[in-house]
């Protein structure tokens, strides 16, 4: 390798040049022992996931399903269907009927005026 004289600002552009697009040593090295610790790190975790997954498996199997409970469950569930189809066919005829109330006293203003929309700040 031979040498020149470079004229300093050069030579620090060249250099500010490159540590710009390259990385050093002892930062790579820093990197590679970062990322070894994180994969360690992640890989004590997805033991103990691991473990805990085992534990609720095992768990699970213990458990046995009472007939009379799943029947109550089943009901529970049923109703709670059939309550929301009852009340979703409520609030639907509820705006079924204010539209005709509100439609009604649309024509009675119109054919007598203002007297049709007295009534409406009572709240009834």
């Amino acid at each position: 390798m031979k040498r020149a004289l470079v004229p300093a600002p050069l030579r620090r552009a060249v250099l500010g040049w490159f540590d710009s697009r390259y990385i050093s040593r002892a930062d790579h090295r820093q990197d590679v022992k970062d990322a070894l610790w994180e994969v360690q790190t992640l890989a004590r975790e997805v033991t103990s996931l691991r473990a805990e997954v085992v534990e609720l498996r095992a768990q699970v199997a213990g458990v046995k399903l009472d007939p009379a409970r799943a029947g109550r469950w089943d009901d529970a569930h049923r109703l709670a269907r059939e309550t929301a189809v009852a009340l979703d066919g409520v609030l639907q005829n509820e705006v079924l009927l204010w539209q005709a109330v509100d439609r009604a006293t649309g024509a009675t203003a119109d054919i007598g005026g203002t007297a049709g929309t007295a009534g409406r700040g009572s709240g009834a």
